[in-house]
């Protein structure tokens, strides 16, 4: 599956290589009832969470499965798997929770000593620990720095893709991952910018990218820096790859009739979901359980706002 253009991978690869060399309230789950009805919990299951997060959803499982059930819990930021940890700290003898990234679900696995599973669940979207911290660099409404770094041991920041790459590979990484409609203006007025002081800033990029937008598109239903920072943090933590390589090995590690749950937030990523989905499906590994992808209820999306564009796919292993 081509992700981005050639030109843009190979630069992105360069840093990525070098990363290689380097080496109060806790965030609501999101469709929660839809995930526990329609992965068909039952105690003495075994379930992956492949993004632990706080452990909202991690909660909620455990109810299901226990007594005789275990869930493995896998997270890229330490400091969420923390919170995880101590949120789950009731249900020790029935929880495994590892650090690592979902792409190496094959490795991770044979850690906690299970061999398959009978549920795994995805749920992609950033948590409001991530979101809210300045410090990481996620929000543009937050003035902070240039990280946005899931695995915050992973060498390449946002701010060395925005102050090293060319204007042409930043316009196609906007377009790429972001779906930015201006994404050439965008990045012509962000290596215009750059060429003066270094851009460092959550805020610098914000008030760049509005700059850079025709007048009428600055106010919108949603902020003109949207888009930008979506393209930025996917290409930071290599998103669209991890999916894509995480969700086909979890297929070959589910049993018979296990399931398995995505959570998606934008249609890149359901995009991705849907097609190794189906895939599998004509592959004869799998039966879509859920045809059409499952929306928040009016009343969760009216509760938590960060249910809005949440689809939920689910499929059962044959």
């Amino acid at each position: 599956m081509e992700i981005t253009s050639l030109f843009l991978r190979t630069s992105l690869n360069n840093l990525w290589n070098l990363n290689e060399m380097l080496k109060p309230d806790m965030h609501k789950p999101v469709m929660c009832s839809e995930v526990l009805e329609y992965l068909n919990l039952k105690p003495g299951m075994t379930v992956l969470d492949a993004t632990i997060g706080c452990a909202g959803h991690g909660v909620k499982i455990l109810e299901k499965i226990l007594p005789g059930g275990k869930l493995i819990g896998i997270d890229r930021d330490r400091e969420s798997l923390e919170m995880a940890k101590g949120r789950l700290a009731e249900f020790t003898d029935s929880v495994s929770l590892v650090y690592g990234n979902f792409r190496d679900i094959d490795k991770i696995l044979p850690i906690t000593s299970a061999r398959k599973l009978d549920v795994i669940l995805f749920d992609l979207g950033l948590s409001s620990l991530q979101l809210s911290d300045p410090e990481r660099g996620f929000s543009f409404r937050l003035e902070g720095p240039l990280d946005m770094r899931m695995d915050r041991n992973s060498f390449i920041q946002a701010y060395d893709l925005i102050n090293n790459l060319n204007e042409e590979e930043i316009s196609s990484l906007l377009w790429s991952f972001g779906q930015e409609r201006f994404h050439n203006r965008i990045a012509h007025q962000l290596v215009y910018e750059r060429q003066r002081t270094p851009i460092s800033s959550t805020s610098q990029v914000a008030e760049i990218v509005i700059k850079a937008m025709p007048r009428h598109y600055r106010f919108g239903r949603i902020h003109p820096a949207t888009r930008t920072f979506q393209a930025i943090r996917i290409a930071v933590n290599r998103e669209l790859e991890a999916l894509d390589e995480g969700i086909k090995k979890a297929i070959s590690l589910l049993n018979t009739k296990g399931r398995i749950g995505v959570i998606a937030f934008h249609s890149l990523e359901d995009r991705i979901v849907k097609i190794n989905l189906r895939t599998a499906r004509v592959e004869g590994k799998l039966n879509i359980i859920t045809p059409k992808p499952l929306r928040a209820s009016e009343e969760e999306r009216a509760d938590n706002p960060s249910s809005r564009s949440a689809r939920l796919r689910v499929a059962e292993k044959i």
